[in-house]
């Protein structure tokens, strides 16, 4: 295991355009950090950059203490498990996870050994004589993990690994790599575009768009307490709604509908210009959930029934969210009802700068 320490990294290709700006991580030893993001944002680019296989333009990567900016890959002590599996298909599944080692000059019986191990902690100690033709999806990648847990590297680097797999699929890997983790105690820098991944696999959250961090904290902070616009949109499965607002005394103005705020939230806003109003699709209650909720009017414009779940479109002032609800609630479209919220629950953002007030 090893920390890994990002100071200011930056990435440009051309000298004029800049696509990594300034990243600051620490990642310390054992922890599962993921970066997740749109595609574009930066994300492979700053992993590929630790891994050695990018150079850096700006910035130090440290690794263990040590900058690394001019080490070769083979010379960082990482092991990085691809999208694509890479595996050998003239070769069986013994012979691609033991190929790094015997390049190493590795003793036959210390190879026999981390394969066997690393076999039987994926659960593939019985097919270690099969070729990748001859395997499933998940199958393979299973091969290509263990390939880089025999490699015993002090970081483990994970580039999108589960895109190529199906939904089911997708689960089941993502649940074998948790528990990986669980085992092995490594240090995990994970790529993804999946915020669920993100948010069900990862220690800490790096949040990025554009090349910038937009936030860098544990899963229930980046969810519950987002520090940007960006961050508040992109999580969240339906994400926050995110509605204009301006601000009248101590409550937000939705246009024909307003919210009561928390006096503090109220102070900080005051003087700002434009604003979005957040709230989750959880937070908006059909019943008063606690003391201090308050009652806003609202009307039904759409149902979409999710099975354990109804998802359903309201309308508030001249605004709509999303709010969920359970699998039996069947109002039709055009019924008047009323949502409670509270006020622990309920974020604002400065609309031009992006910030969380």
């Amino acid at each position: 295991m090893a920390a890994v320490e990002l100071q200011g990294v930056t990435k440009s290709y051309d000298g004029k355009t800049t696509v990594v700006h300034g990243v600051d991580l620490d990642i310390q030893h054992g922890e599962f950090v993921v970066f997740v993001g749109p595609s574009g944002c930066g994300k492979s680019t700053l992993l590929r950059m630790i891994a050695g296989l990018e150079p850096i333009t700006g910035g130090e990567v440290r690794i263990d203490g040590k900058v690394v900016n001019d080490l070769p890959p083979r010379s960082r002590d990482i092991a990085m498990v691809f999208q694509d599996y890479a595996l050998y298909p003239h070769k069986t599944l013994y012979e691609n996870m033991a190929f790094g080692l015997r390049l190493r000059k590795t003793p036959e019986a210390e190879i026999d050994k981390r394969v066997t191990d690393a076999a039987k902690l994926l659960r593939i100690d019985h097919m270690l004589q099969r070729r990748p033709a001859a395997l499933s999806g998940g199958q393979r990648q299973r091969v290509a993990i263990g390939r880089a847990i025999v490699r015993e590297p002090k970081v483990f680097l994970f580039d999108e690994p589960l895109s190529n797999l199906d939904a089911q699929l997708r689960n089941e890997m993502r649940s074998e790599i948790k528990r990986l983790h669980q085992r092995l105690g490594a240090t995990i820098i994970y790529v993804t575009h999946d915020q669920t991944e993100a948010m069900t696999l990862a220690d800490r959250i790096a949040v990025l768009s554009g090349g910038h961090k937009m936030q860098y904290d544990t899963p229930d902070a980046i969810y519950n307490r987002p520090a940007a616009l960006f961050v508040a949109g992109f999580t969240g499965a339906p994400p926050m709604n995110l509605v204009d607002c301006t601000l009248a005394g101590d409550r937000a103005d939705l246009g024909g509908a307003t919210i009561q705020l928390p006096p503090e939230l109220a102070r900080r806003a005051a003087g700002l210009g434009k604003l979005k109003f957040g709230v989750r699709p959880e937070n908006l209650g059909l019943q008063a959930n606690t003391v201090n909720a308050q009652a806003v009017p609202a009307v039904v414009s759409l149902l979409e029934p999710l099975g354990a779940e109804t998802l359903l479109t309201l309308r508030v002032g001249h605004s709509e969210v999303v709010a969920r609800a359970p699998a039996s609630f069947k109002d039709k479209p055009g019924t008047p009802l009323t949502i409670w919220l509270s006020p622990e629950h309920l974020h604002l953002f400065d609309a031009e700068s992006g910030t969380a007030i």
